[in-house]
């Protein structure tokens, strides 16, 4: 049975740089694998964050300043992946229940999503979650 941990993978994101710094572009439908309908960024954290999944909507998550891991979770199997680097993205598809630990106080995570935001769309309990997944 395929896992929604599968879909998970790390992106580089395009950047260039010269002598003044770096540039970093993401378009969605060319860079990431969806149309961006939702932007948010968290910053000033200073607790855990995430402990949901998103029932319908992609993601591609980055620290864009400092660091963070996702600890992410298909119920079964587990997979954590440090972000520190503004040029690397972490695609989410639907359905992978996340948590945001090991934050640094100088981090910024920017997500993209594919939906706007629905909290009938997202499971905020890993028992739910499971129950979901297991079709009850």
């Amino acid at each position: 049975m395929k896992s929604p941990l599968d879909g998970v993978r790390l992106l580089d994101v395009a950047t260039l740089r010269d002598d003044r710094g770096a540039l970093s572009v993401i378009e969605g439908g060319r860079h990431i694998p969806f149309a961006v309908a939702r932007i948010f960024y968290m910053h000033g954290m200073t607790a855990d964050r995430g402990g949901h999944a998103h029932r319908d909507t992609e993601q591609c998550i980055l620290a864009v300043a400092g660091s963070l891991t996702m600890a992410l979770t298909d119920g079964s199997h587990t997979a954590d992946y440090r972000l520190d680097d503004p040029a690397r993205a972490l695609y989410l598809p639907p359905m992978i229940f996340l948590d945001i630990r090991d934050i640094s106080p100088d981090a910024v995570c920017l997500v993209l999503a594919s939906t706007p935001y629905d909290p009938a769309g997202v499971i905020r309990s890993l028992d739910v979650y499971r129950q979901t997944l297991a079709g009850t």
